[in-house]
């Protein structure tokens, strides 16, 4: 499935509607880096892979900035163990 993900500088998050619902990947910046601070993908939403297009989204953003992430959400740090082709992103 491919979604129509957004950046929203603004509010700091890529997003994406899914049948009407709202999913999220909040984030903040900090000199030379990402922060995931929040993941928000309803339970209803889990089997439909919007979590793995969102945290694929940010982190190759992330890297064709250069920056390193931190996650502070405990389903993107959890995201993250299982795909070691972000290893070089993480702090």
């Amino acid at each position: 499935m491919a979604l129509d993900i957004l950046h929203n500088r603004g509010e700091g998050c890529f997003e994406a509607s899914l049948d009407d619902t709202r999913c999220a990947l909040e984030y903040t910046l900090a000199e030379g880096g990402m922060a995931i601070t929040r993941i928000l993908v309803p339970a209803s939403h889990a089997e439909r892979a919007v979590l793995d297009e969102l945290m694929h989204t940010a982190l190759d953003y992330a890297r064709a900035r250069r920056w390193k992430v931190v996650s502070l959400d405990s389903a993107a740090e959890a995201w993250l163990a299982g795909h070691p082709e972000y290893a070089d992103l993480q702090v």
